[in-house]
């Protein structure tokens, strides 16, 4: 489907609820970041704390679309279940550690832009929610199941 019949069908839902699990921090979280037509802010400041770069304790707006494309997802993945968050904004100097770290950091990482995520899914396999993200041609797609993870953002189309 293509990404602007997916907005609409985002758009058409009267409630947006997502539940997130940090598993760095502990944190849960599970809340109604879209009502009536609008987006709450007091919820998306609750989501923006929870997906904060828990190493630098820095917070940043994340992009209410990539709300919106997990919406997506876990309707297609017809669960329930928390996301487990991996990675949600990153600090420049958290983004600068990673990547002198790790081979699978970007150096311009949208983790910095508050516009991506790194997460799992509880009863639901890296290739099921690997499928499910690519299913919205919406944004990029990483698959990593060595580490045990994927990668969704609101950038351009691309997967890896």
């Amino acid at each position: 489907m293509p990404a602007i019949a997916i907005a609409r069908t985002t758009v058409q839902l009267r409630r947006r609820s997502l539940k997130f699990y940090n598993l760095h921090t502990g944190e849960s979280l599970s809340t109604t970041y879209w009502q009536d037509g609008r987006y709450v802010p007091g919820e998306l400041d609750r989501v923006n704390f929870i997906l904060r770069d828990f190493r630098a304790n820095e917070v940043k707006p994340i992009d209410p679309a990539l709300l919106d494309l997990l919406v997506q997802i876990q309707h297609r993945l017809s669960s329930a279940e928390p996301f487990q968050v991996i990675s949600g904004y990153r600090s420049p100097v958290t983004n600068a550690m990673l990547h002198a770290n790790s081979e699978g950091v970007a150096v311009h990482s949208l983790h910095l832009e508050g516009k991506a995520i790194d997460i799992t899914v509880p009863g639901r396999s890296l290739a099921q929610l690997r499928g499910a993200a690519l299913a919205q041609q919406a944004g990029g797609v990483g698959y990593y199941p060595r580490t045990g993870f994927v990668h969704v953002d609101t950038g351009r189309v691309r997967f890896w």
